[in-house]
């Protein structure tokens, strides 16, 4: 998908530029042509001779460079890409973006440019929240820039929140989606998906609950990948800490009750992909005020009960039945044996297993290596981006559609 295209990468100012570099590795093994501007300060944090090593290709970052200009240097270079890629994406730059200044060669050659445009924002949390920012955010994307982040994390000036630079497996997984976009039809036009992800937390009383580890990452990207195929596409999540996917309508829950109540509320669907990672028990008889430690210490008793099984329910529908119904198996143990018992047992389309283990790093990681399992066989996929395994269940899903009488 990627090889033979041509990305003009913009550095900006910030500790996160050093995430370029491993960017730069990334593409170039993909056989991505890659050419540098790098702004001054950007130059603080990685140096010109580190860059042309990785992109074996002069690095430009003088706006009234003789040699450059004498051939319109600047419009040249925004204009030969096939997409620019802005990362990091300061506050500074967003502004300029957002109100058209072009007073140097990065500001300029976006402002000349006639290809599209994806940032990766990248700047302290107080920065990213203010209102200024979010403004310009709100101007760049009405003027259809892509955004990919930022991610909420540990910031190099100590503090915590939204404004961290996105890591490169994600960055490569929105570069890929661009070009995923056009490279495909929108298959899944004039379709409908529900896909449901993250975790459910089924209360115990006011402060506490019972939960999971899912982060929904997995399935946020499966609903991003649907939409990206044109699908009408509705996202039912449990908490999580992200950000909804452009072109999808989200529905916020927190129990599995509620996750079924959305669910059968968003039916009738073609394609349900249940990515959620659901609670199997709730406590029979929430208490309604927090319960509080005796002075013996003895721990109270928590009885529970099974909460719905919505793949199962779904699956085994005999009117509104979606076409494609899809269930995710996240396992720590005989991954392959447990997928295929639960294909069995849920009576769904297919089963998208994976190794959950703590030493597998899938858990609220960026990477996933899924099996896919079917009444047909298993298909084994290698490590990817998860968004990379989202886009190619969609493009298979949207394939197996099409398939259908």
């Amino acid at each position: 998908m990627l090889t033979g295209k041509r990305i003009l990468l913009i550095i900006g100012g910030g500790i996160a530029a050093y995430k370029s570099l491993e960017l730069i590795r990334r593409l170039a093994e993909r056989d991505v042509a890659v050419k540098v501007i790098l702004t001054r300060a950007g130059a603080q944090f990685v140096t010109p001779l580190s860059l042309a090593s990785l992109s074996r290709s002069k690095v430009h970052d003088d706006l009234f460079s003789l040699t450059d200009e004498a051939e319109m240097g600047h419009i040249e270079l925004s204009r030969a890409a096939d997409l620019l890629v802005v990362a990091p994406a300061t506050a500074d730059l967003m502004a300029k973006m957002a109100h058209g200044q072009a007073n140097d060669l990065a500001t300029t050659a976006l402002l000349a440019t006639d290809k599209p445009v994806l940032i990766v924002p990248a700047m302290n949390v107080r920065m990213w929240n203010h209102p200024a920012t979010q403004r310009n955010l709100a101007t760049l994307k009405g003027d259809g820039v892509l955004i990919c982040g930022p991610e909420e994390g540990p910031m190099a000036c100590g503090e915590f929140g939204p404004g961290r630079m996105s890591e490169v497996a994600d960055i490569m997984a929105a570069v890929e989606a661009y070009f995923s976009e056009r490279t495909q039809d929108r298959k899944l036009a004039g379709k409908r998906v529900l896909v449901t992800a993250g975790p459910t937390h089924e209360p115990i009383d006011p402060v506490r609950y019972i939960g999971n580890r899912s982060s929904g990452k997995q399935g946020y990207a499966v609903a991003a990948a649907a939409a990206a195929l044109g699908g009408e596409t509705v996202l039912i999540s449990g908490p999580v800490a992200l950000a909804p996917p452009d072109g999808v309508k989200l529905v916020k829950v927190e129990t599995a009750q509620e996750m079924l109540a959305a669910v059968e509320a968003a039916l009738p669907v073609d394609i349900a992909v249940f990515a959620a990672a659901v609670a199997d028990w709730r406590v029979e008889g929430t208490q309604a005020q927090k319960i509080t430690k005796v002075a013996s210490g003895a721990a109270p008793h928590l009885a529970l009960v099974e909460n719905p099984d919505i793949l199962k329910h779904v699956a085994a529908m005999t009117a509104g039945r979606p076409q494609l119904v899809v269930g995710f198996a996240a396992e720590t143990e005989n991954v392959l044996a447990n997928a295929k018992a639960k294909l069995a047992r849920k009576g769904c389309d297919m089963i998208i297993a994976n190794d959950v283990s703590p030493a597998s790093g899938v858990m609220g990681g960026e990477e996933n290596r899924v099996q896919v399992v079917t009444a047909q066989g298993v298909d084994s996929w290698p490590d990817m981006p998860k968004r990379a395994v989202a886009a190619r269940l969609m493009a298979l899903l949207a394939a197996k559609l099409g398939d259908k009488p």
